[in-house]
């Protein structure tokens, strides 16, 4: 436990603890943040590991004579080591010398060098390259007797039609036959033996191959069953324990060596009150994501929501603020006996979810009762507001949703930068996929779905640039995701709590400054061509 450096005696205390997936941080979070990040700078030996990105978190708390202090954390570990002086240890200490972990890690490292060796080794390298010979000549002569079939095959569409007696033709064709089926027989029989060799050869490596998964998977959760996570009520469960109920089932990889886990889970053996929390990044960015240098950041869902969810038992918490937003009523923009245009408000969901929180769904339920079929046509995020378009019976639905399908609507965004964009115009081709441990963030990845974007440049306002995005494809979070990222604009939405280098909380003075402006469409009824624009307001 460190104590602040700096007077603390006017900063209030939080009457209840951090919601750690959804925060703004406290004075003294950010204070203590400060602290580890000006001890940090101190340690020449961690800058190089550090600079290519790592999280920390920070927890204020009370001891039993009153006193205020605070933990310091890192997620995984720093320098090949969980244990560092400043820093609370793991919760499990995994890498330990003599520990099962070390050991079972040196036999899997054991399998692969004698798996590669084996693929390696001048047999099995023969054995292989034979198969995909056998194979490549089988294409080719079976290609080449298929052209000369099919030369022979018009000269006999020719012969017959100037009358030549098609009993001679038949034999002809018959005899084509009989060939393409012993060449096929042939090279059946030559894959086959090539095949025989190989997988001879290769099953020794598919054994070994099983049986590193098998180790893997049971090294796996050995480890995970030595995670005995503490509450606020003194209550224990393992990993296992606490993963069992979600959705995946069992714990992923590094579940429990998140910098949130650490710094509670020392709190509570310790007799340590907590105050309050929080997670921020250091050094690059992780390719594919956006991490910006000294921003704060939520626990991530996928590693730490059931952890953190269990340990906060016990502890008065802060709501999540998320479910106690109430957006304003949508506007309507222009409407007719099919269709509907309204603005929706920030924080406003488009299709009923989870939280509770209102959506247009719920609110044209409620102001449409006599609508046929779905009236939600598209979507736009929670914090984006501007142009949502509704239809009022199945068919006019069904059509809208064609012209979204075939990307005949032209759309426009409007959106706030922080920073100032160079060029004029340009397009962002960045392929996008869900950040599966970080839901509902989205990330860059080379297998991902394409994602372009095209945008001119509105004015600069002195160092934030108005800007009109024009999506070629609908991805979630398209918009955000390349504003954001590097190899975008590396410029992130004002507001954005997701991308943006840092605003937590939803509310008027903090909104995601992105608005749907404008949207035209052929309308499915007249066929004329629905221009409406509706200007953002920032």
């Amino acid at each position: 436990m460190h104590r602040f450096r700096k007077d603390i005696s006017a900063i209030e205390l939080p009457r209840l603890f951090t919601w750690p997936f959804h925060y703004e941080p406290h004075p003294l979070s950010r204070l203590a943040a400060q602290e580890v990040q000006q001890y940090l700078a101190t340690q020449s030996h961690l800058h190089s590991e550090i600079a290519e990105g790592k999280m920390f978190g920070v927890l204020v708390v009370m001891d039993g004579d009153g006193g205020i202090g605070f933990l310091a954390a890192f997620s995984g570990n720093l320098c090949g080591t969980n244990n560092h002086e400043y820093f609370v240890p793991p919760i499990y200490d995994m890498l330990r010398p003599g520990e099962f972990f070390r050991i079972g890690e040196a036999e899997i490292s054991a399998i692969n060098r004698h798996i590669d060796k084996l693929t390696e080794g001048e047999a099995y390298c023969a054995a292989h390259e034979a198969l995909l010979n056998a194979k490549q000549h089988a294409e080719e002569e079976l290609s080449a007797l298929r052209a000369l079939h099919r030369v022979r095959k018009e000269q006999r569409d020719r012969r017959r039609a100037e009358g030549e007696s098609s009993e001679t033709l038949i034999l002809e064709s018959q005899r084509d036959n009989a060939d393409m089926q012993r060449l096929k027989r042939h090279h059946k029989a030559r894959i086959a033996e090539a095949q025989q060799l190989f997988d001879t050869l290769s099953h020794e490596v598919a054994e070994l191959k099983r049986m590193r998964q098998q180790k893997s998977a049971e090294l796996q959760m050995r480890l995970f069953a030595e995670f005995r996570i503490l509450n606020a009520r003194g209550e224990v469960k393992d990993l296992c324990e606490l993963f069992a109920p979600t959705a995946q089932g069992v714990p992923p990889a590094g579940a429990g060596e998140c910098a949130a886990p650490k710094l509670l889970q020392y709190a509570y053996r310790n007799n340590l009150t907590p105050i309050c929390m929080a997670e921020f990044w250091m050094g690059a960015s992780p390719r594919g994501e956006v991490r910006h240098d000294g921003a704060f950041y939520p626990a991530c869902n996928g590693k730490c929501k059931p952890i953190l969810t269990f340990m906060l038992e016990g502890l008065e918490v802060e709501p999540n603020p998320l479910l106690e937003i109430t957006p304003p009523e949508p506007r309507i923009l222009w409407e007719d006996e099919w269709l509907l245009a309204i603005d929706k408000p920030c924080g406003m969901l488009s299709v009923e979810g989870k939280s509770g929180v209102r959506s247009v769904e719920r609110w044209a339920k409620e102001r449409y009762p006599e609508a046929t079929g779905p009236m939600i046509i598209h979507r736009l995020d929670q914090s984006t507001s501007g142009i949502l378009l509704l239809a009022k019976d199945k068919d006019t639905h069904k059509a809208m949703q064609e012209q979204f399908i075939t990307r005949s609507i032209s759309k426009r965004y409007t959106a706030l930068l922080e920073g100032v964009i160079t060029a004029k115009r340009g397009r962002i081709e960045l392929p996008m996929r869900l950040d599966y441990d970080n839901r509902p963030r989205q990330m860059v990845a080379a297998d991902g779905k394409s994602a372009i974007t095209e945008y001119d440049v509105v004015e600069v306002r002195g160092d934030r640039t108005l800007v009109s995005f024009y999506p070629i494809t609908g991805r979630t979070h398209q918009l955000r995701l390349h504003a954001a990222h590097s190899e975008g604009l590396n410029a992130p939405i004002v507001g954005d709590n997701i991308y943006g280098r840092e605003c937590h909380t939803e509310c008027s003075e903090h909104r995601l400054c992105l608005h749907a402006s404008m949207v035209e469409f052929a309308h499915p009824s007249s066929g004329k061509t629905i221009r409406i624009e509706c200007e953002a307001e920032f």
